[in-house]
């Protein structure tokens, strides 16, 4: 005998209306949402009532003017993450079948990581398999987001990922000796280094990475006080800025060899002890990308 169903046997969950739920708990508030996502602040926040009023329990409480997930947000909003992850992952995984047979691989990168490790990444996954490569440069955390939502397959970083990113998981891939470099009008700074960068002035990277807390321990071991003239995240224009005589800027040796070799800089000397560390991260899916997960599991650096 054929079971009759109701719509009050079950409730239709709208994607529309959780997707908006998803951004407003990204983004902190319904300005910022609604700016996002490009449409009106009225009608967003009508949206999210339909949804609350649908489960029968408020999703959002406000403080300072800034929303917090309630017990019932934080659950929905971890059921909407896996949603959405494995959205991504079905129309990636389908598109991929529909490419003449080519995997699509997506590689993040921080703009940081050595341009030639980025390369030997992109090498390996030709090695691995029939397939199309993309590069996209970013922020971490914009980044890692994109890498556990699965818009990203594998992402490079000089630095390991947070505990806030419990499907993501990394493996170091190289620990590069720095060099101080600079242009030829600090060359006398060679001798009696690294006391002679004593009141120098230095383009250093961001307070957000490994590398920086370790130059700044670097400099607090040997009582050496330099003049922050910069912080850059963007390798390139750190680079910049050092050939133009700006500062004088702490790089990996990998990338102080290319610098050199092009005449832009000379080494100073080398920081000893200080390592640019560079890991390889990916995340946990459903259905694996399978380039990706060969790449991940033999890419060494040698």
């Amino acid at each position: 005998m054929a079971v009759k169903t109701t719509t009050q046997d079950f409730q239709w969950l709208n994607y529309h209306h959780l997707h908006y739920f998803f951004t407003i708990a990204q983004e902190g508030s319904i300005a910022k949402a609604a700016e996002k996502l490009k449409i009106g602040q009225p009608t967003l926040s009508t949206q999210l009532k339909q949804l609350e009023e649908s489960l029968g329990k408020p999703l959002f409480e406000r403080s300072k003017q800034r929303l917090h997930l309630t017990e019932a947000g934080r659950i929905a909003f971890e059921y909407a993450q896996q949603v959405f992850s494995l959205g991504s992952e079905m129309v990636e995984v389908l598109q991929d079948r529909l490419q003449n047979n080519r995997v699509h691989v997506q590689i993040g990168a921080l703009d940081s990581v050595p341009k030639d490790i980025t390369h030997k990444v992109i090498m390996q996954a030709y090695k691995a398999g029939n397939c199309n490569v993309s590069v996209v440069e970013g922020s971490g955390d914009q980044l890692l987001r994109e890498l556990e939502n699965h818009h990203v397959d594998l992402l490079l970083s000089n630095y390991a990922p947070s505990t806030d990113f419990q499907s993501v998981y990394a493996k170091s891939i190289a620990k590069l000796p720095v060099v101080v470099c600079a242009s030829e009008k600090f060359k006398h700074l060679k001798k009696n280094f690294p006391q002679s960068l004593e009141g120098q002035p230095f383009v250093i990277p961001t307070v957000h990475s490994k590398l920086r807390r370790e130059i700044d321990h670097y400099f607090k071991v040997h009582r050496i006080k330099v003049d922050q003239v910069a912080e850059i995240q963007d390798t390139s224009l750190q680079t910049l800025l050092g050939a133009e005589g700006v500062g004088l800027i702490p790089v990996a040796d990998a990338v102080a060899k290319k610098l050199t070799k092009d005449g832009k800089l000379i080494v100073l000397g080398t920081m000893k002890g200080v390592y640019e560390e560079i890991w390889l991260m990916a995340a946990n899916r459903k259905i694996e990308n399978t380039i990706a997960a060969q790449v991940m599991k033999e890419f060494t650096l040698t």
